[in-house]
């Protein structure tokens, strides 16, 4: 085990650290955008929207990450439309065909999340806030949306880890994230094991600072629970 050249390694991977941070914020604000309208519209009722967003979710979790990241990145470039329209200089760059790739995936995934989230919310605190007299708007704003929220939150912790993870594929289209980095530096020193165990390292760091995050989330959204212990 090289100790120097792993600690060596470290500040070059550290550098790399904000691009793999900026991936998966954005990949996971854009999908619970997108995760958060297509739970809605599998709960609407209409037939065309609960068709079209079942197909969404089918196929964006029932294929791999990595194929769609490629169909993206390399597919997109070969339809003329999309290269002679407005989205070209935003598709045209890895990074945000990266974004894109993960947001889509991730937005399938916390879609089904939210959508189970809300159909196992008690259905005496819905009635109570009818009798109540709220409208369904706030209903849903009110009780609806907080519950379904605070059931949703280990599942979708256990989602974030996964995008962190996943975040890594985005080095197989010339992002140069952690692993990107680190890939190129195996390539220089062909130290595989000890670049990758650094490499590795700031990865766990990371799903460790979002797992505190979402464990506070939980403890700050339940408080009758607080009161109880």
């Amino acid at each position: 085990m090289n100790w120097t050249l792993m600690w060596d390694s470290l500040p070059r991977l550290l550098a790399a650290l904000p691009l793999t941070l900026q991936l998966v914020a954005l990949a996971l604000a854009f999908g619970a955008v997108l995760a958060f309208a297509t739970a809605l519209l599998r709960l609407s009722g209409n037939r065309v929207a609960v068709a079209l967003t079942s197909a969404y979710t089918f196929i964006f979790r029932g294929t791999p990450l990595l194929v769609q990241i490629f169909l993206i990145y390399y597919g997109l470039s070969q339809i003329d439309l999309i290269r002679d329209s407005f989205l070209w200089p935003v598709l045209s760059q890895p990074m945000w065909c990266a974004i894109l790739a993960l947001a889509l995936n991730t937005g399938a995934y916390t879609s089904e999340i939210l959508r189970g989230a809300i159909e196992t919310v008690p259905q005496g605190q819905v009635e109570a806030a009818r009798a109540c007299g709220m409208s369904r708007v706030r209903l849903f704003r009110r009780i609806v949306l907080p519950v379904a929220i605070r059931q949703m939150l280990p599942a979708y912790g256990n989602e974030v880890i996964l995008m962190v993870k996943a975040s890594s594929l985005a080095s197989t289209i010339t992002m140069m994230e952690i692993t990107g980095v680190a890939r190129r530096m195996i390539a220089q020193t062909f130290a595989v094991f000890e670049i990758f165990i650094v490499a590795g390292i700031l990865y766990l760091l990371i799903n460790f600072v979002a797992t505190r995050l979402i464990k506070h989330a939980e403890w700050r959204m339940t408080p009758y629970l607080r009161a109880r212990a």
